[in-house]
């Protein structure tokens, strides 16, 4: 096996900038152009985020999740609620989101306040997974000990025949969450390592400044 050096990984960013004139006032509308550029750009998950959240001792805990919705205000993710990160977002609620699209040379990083979606927006995205992803949500007791692989596929077998010839409803303790920015920093791999970085940060109106940072 050859043995590589993380130092010596290197790679000079060539496919484009983000200048001020191109971003607008909006993030919102500058993550749309962004995220719909990843999509047809057919990059692998263009919804996976890092997903950072902190416990009641204030120790960080980073894992990946699949963003399911957005509008000009928040930005919407599914989970167990006894989850660890369930457990994290209950006794400190707020989170920090960031979006890697390697293929683009492009960063997003989202940092705000957390709240649980309505049960009513929980049951509706609850109910367009399909049968599968419904019934993993009753089987699995996420981020608990468990014996071994065997005891979840036997919890998911009894829950099929048990649901066979009737509705899956959604778990109580399972739902989403909206992170509720008020950062959003933009950032687009420039050659020499001179990258673009533009925050965005809400003002107390409402309204957005945005700034350039040095990379």
């Amino acid at each position: 096996m050859t043995n590589y050096s993380a130092a010596d990984l290197r790679l000079n960013y060539t496919r484009g900038g983000l200048l001020e004139s191109e971003a607008g006032d909006d993030p919102f509308a500058l993550f749309q152009t962004w995220f719909t550029q990843a999509i047809e750009a057919e990059l692998p998950e263009p919804n996976a985020m890092t997903l950072t959240t902190v416990t009641p001792g204030g120790r960080p805990s980073a894992r990946m999740v699949l963003l399911k919705g957005f509008d000009g205000a928040s930005f919407v993710f599914y989970t167990n609620y006894t989850s660890e990160k369930g457990e994290h977002l209950a006794a400190n609620p707020w989170a920090a989101l960031v979006f890697w699209w390697a293929a683009l040379e492009r960063q997003v990083r989202i940092e705000g306040a957390v709240e649980r979606v309505s049960g009513a927006e929980s049951d509706e995205y609850f109910h367009s997974r399909p049968v599968g992803s419904r019934l993993g949500a009753w089987a699995s007791p996420q981020s608990q000990v468990v014996r071994d692989r065997t005891h979840l596929e036997t919890r998911l077998q009894a829950l099929e025949a048990e649901y066979r010839d009737r509705p899956i409803p959604r778990p109580p303790h399972w739902g989403g969450f909206r992170v509720i920015p008020d950062r959003i920093e933009f950032w687009q791999g420039r050659p020499s390592r001179l990258h673009d970085r533009l925050r965005y940060q809400r003002q107390e109106d409402g309204s957005w400044q945005r700034d350039r940072l040095a990379p």
